[in-house]
């Protein structure tokens, strides 16, 4: 993998360190761990691994999953170049991840990473109030990016209009007899079942952002 350092500018030991996930991937299929990126750069402070780790994802460069002993993904330059680049979205109101609530409009604008935004397609933000998608780590609070569409697949998260006047985030099944069973993503909560002519797709859910102050 190679990279312009005027594009993203790197320290001799930043490029080493990307040279050497990318060849430890290629070879076996998984990234390595802290531990065997010591041994294979001849570094023996896990401390200063972690800090080289954090500056090459703050530029972008790799992401990690939280709380995986192989955690690391690299990031392409080209996308890593657009990771700085935002769009202004609208933050068009909460939406509930629990029984629906009604939307509520907010003239709020969201900066958010152009790499989440479709090109072409118009697009805004939504916040989520309640715990009933947690199983897909959307979260009471969270932000999540709709595409504005009236068509879903069956399993995609939506944002649907019930019966005409309340909101909501659920995944999305059609049923048998006419019927559409909006799905919580939590073991505690029923589904909502409708008649399909109740219910109106009004976009599909394809990022989340999380604040955390």
């Amino acid at each position: 993998m190679v990279y312009d350092d005027h594009q993203i500018p790197l320290t001799r030991r930043q490029r080493q360190l990307v040279d050497f996930i990318s060849e430890f991937i290629q070879q076996n299929g998984y990234s390595p761990t802290l531990e065997e990126i010591g041994q294979g750069m001849g570094l023996s402070s896990l401390a200063t691994i972690h800090k080289h780790l954090k500056n090459l994802e703050a530029k972008g460069l790799i992401r990690r999953r939280w709380n995986h002993s192989r955690s690391i993904q690299l990031v392409d330059p080209e996308t890593a170049a657009l990771m700085d680049q935002v769009i202004d979205l609208p933050l068009m109101g909460r939406v509930a991840a629990g029984m629906p609530i009604e939307a509520v409009l907010d003239d709020e604008m969201v900066s958010v990473p152009a790499t989440m935004v479709p090109s072409g397609k118009k697009t805004y933000v939504l916040q989520v109030e309640g715990e009933s998608m947690i199983e897909e780590h959307i979260a009471d609070g969270d932000l999540v990016i709709v595409e504005s569409r009236e068509t879903a697949h069956p399993g995609e998260t939506v944002v649907a209009l019930v019966e005409g006047e309340s909101v909501t985030v659920k995944k999305y099944y059609p049923e048998s007899g006419g019927m559409i069973r909006l799905q919580p993503a939590n073991a505690d909560l029923a589904p909502i079942m409708v008649r399909a002519d109740q219910v109106r797709v009004q976009g599909v859910v394809i990022g989340l952002m999380r604040r955390y102050i």
